[in-house]
């Protein structure tokens, strides 16, 4: 997110694909200046503000939502929603599901964690704390990201500018929080679980990358069956802590929807679509902007006071993590 999002958010699966096949294209396939490809890369900037604007906006969607249904129920809606913009691409590029059981396993342990667990959690936290700190909490993924793949992937060694920008990401975070004020205003529980969200994917990330590399699926159908299974999973839980909603809110009910079928649905393809031809990294630099857009839709939209101390916090946190993300020499 929002959420989806550093993912704040990438989306571990495309850009894992993505690497493999855009490191070497070959002669035949390399889009040139003349091609249905070629002329697509003319406006990969269009699509890239169009995700930073879904995603951003993503964060005054749930805000709706929960106020007309319980977070378990925005979380179920938004998955059911997403999923059948999936199943629809799916249909229309002729693709099946993945196949086997210990696939599947794995991709219910994915779905968890990169949709279920921080879509709820997301959910739940913004009943108390508003939309703009959830999207800044949302931009400590890449934080979390390399603090987790320090002690996970042996493979990533840190340099002197990624440890400054992990500890300068989290003194924004203390920043945001106004941590000498002693959390003034602040309700630590929906703040804790933002935050909880936003590590649930690296996690996430981390998982896939060291269960779901090189499985010769497609993105999209490994993304289609992931989604398929957080949506099942939120069917099994949702009944049980928040029942059937006894009536129907319209408005809420169409925030929900366009957070399932633009925050996830579109945006999954639009995202892969930015990885598949301008690479992972380029296209990354979307989690930057989410927070910058969270935070204008919630102050002019919904009415949200903004503390000197959120935007402040908020360029600090963006800095850090766009430090963390530096590959050098000694990276």
């Amino acid at each position: 997110m929002c959420y989806e999002v550093v993912s704040s958010i990438v989306v571990a699966m495309s850009t894992i694909s993505a690497r493999a096949r855009s490191r070497t294209p070959s002669p035949a396939t390399a889009p040139g200046p003349g091609s249905a490809r070629g002329r697509a890369r003319l406006d990969w900037r269009l699509r890239f503000g169009l995700l930073s604007l879904i995603w951003g906006f993503s964060f005054l969607l749930i805000k709706v939502g929960t106020e007309g249904y319980a977070p378990f129920q925005v979380t179920l809606g938004r998955l059911v929603f997403g999923t059948a913009v999936l199943v629809a691409a799916m249909a229309v590029k002729r693709e099946r599901l993945p196949r086997g059981a210990r696939l599947w396993g794995h991709m219910a342990v994915a779905a968890l964690l990169l949709n279920a667990l921080p879509f709820s959690l997301f959910a739940y936290a913004e009943l108390t704390i508003p939309s703009t700190l959830a999207g800044i909490c949302n931009a400590t993924s890449p934080l979390w990201g390399m603090a987790l793949s320090l002690v996970a992937l042996s493979e990533d060694r840190p340099s002197k500018v990624r440890v400054a920008g992990l500890g300068l990401g989290f003194l924004g975070v203390l920043t945001v929080l106004g941590v000498w004020q002693g959390f003034h205003g602040l309700d630590a529980t929906g703040t804790a679980m933002a935050l909880l969200a936003s590590l649930s994917y690296p996690v996430g990330w981390i998982y896939v990358r060291r269960t779901l590399a090189g499985t010769g699926n497609s993105h999209l159908s490994m993304t289609g069956g992931q989604l398929l299974l957080a949506t099942v999973q939120l069917a099994v839980v949702t009944p049980l802590f928040a029942g059937v909603p006894g009536h129907v809110a319209l408005v809420p009910l169409l925030a929900v929807a366009a957070l399932g079928a633009l925050g996830t649905g579109l945006a999954v393809l639009l995202q892969y679509g930015l990885v598949a031809e301008v690479g992972p990294t380029t296209a990354q630099m979307v989690t930057y902007f989410i927070p910058v857009i969270a935070t204008a839709a919630g102050v002019a939209v919904l009415g949200e006071s903004l503390r000197w101390t959120t935007p402040v916090g908020a360029v600090i946190v963006l800095a850090g993590a766009a430090l963390t993300q530096v590959r050098g020499k000694g990276a």
